[in-house]
């Protein structure tokens, strides 16, 4: 462990490691914002229901950048896509074998990209419902509105995961979100 993934200790037996930079937070929590004030703010069909759409598809947008170009715990090689792996993380949480990851672990990692995609999907319909092809279809609605449903299930899951993630490994995943660090025991193995 370098000196710099040890900045921030200070807690007896805790070592605070940098994972999440500026920009991950940044955008994840103004994700968050576009999710409820689209949800459960805006009205469906104004202009600001609009932008506030076009603004999540820019986070999204430039999130998938940053998985390429930024640093090391913001790049998809860090939490890549592995259903095989996330299998793997269940097993081994269910028998306390698991090991903790600096990034998402592979679990965490499906749902992050999941949740893009959804996000993706949403704008990708809405965009189409105020087009002259696609403006009052049935289907591109109701795909529309199945994606804010399928959206509501995965962060009500993301949630839920968090919560035993953090339960169950003892690090505090929402101050690491908000502060970039992860507190992680220093007896702890970490991927």
């Amino acid at each position: 462990m370098s000196a710099h993934e040890l900045e921030g200790a200070g807690e007896a037996g805790i070592r605070a490691i940098p994972v999440w930079d500026p920009l991950v937070r940044l955008i994840h929590w103004s994700l968050v914002a576009t999710i409820v004030l689209n949800g459960f703010v805006t009205e469906d069909e104004s202009k600001l229901h609009e932008y506030v759409g076009y603004a999540a598809l820019g986070l999204v947008v430039l999130r998938l950048v940053w998985g390429i170009v930024g640093p090391r715990h913001a790049r998809f090689s860090a939490f890549p896509p592995n259903p095989f792996a996330a299998l793997r993380h269940i097993r081994d949480t269910i028998t306390a074998r698991n090991v903790l990851h600096l990034s998402h672990n592979p679990l965490g990692a499906l749902m992050v990209y999941n949740i893009w995609a959804t996000v993706l999907v949403l704008c990708a319909t809405g965009i189409m419902m105020g087009t002259i092809r696609f403006f009052g279809l049935e289907w591109v609605e109701e795909a529309h509105e199945a994606a804010f449903t399928w959206l509501m299930i995965s962060v009500v899951l993301h949630l839920v995961g968090v919560v035993a993630d953090s339960w169950l490994s003892g690090v505090p995943l929402v101050r690491a979100m908000i502060d970039g660090r992860k507190r992680v025991p220093v007896d702890r193995e970490v991927e």
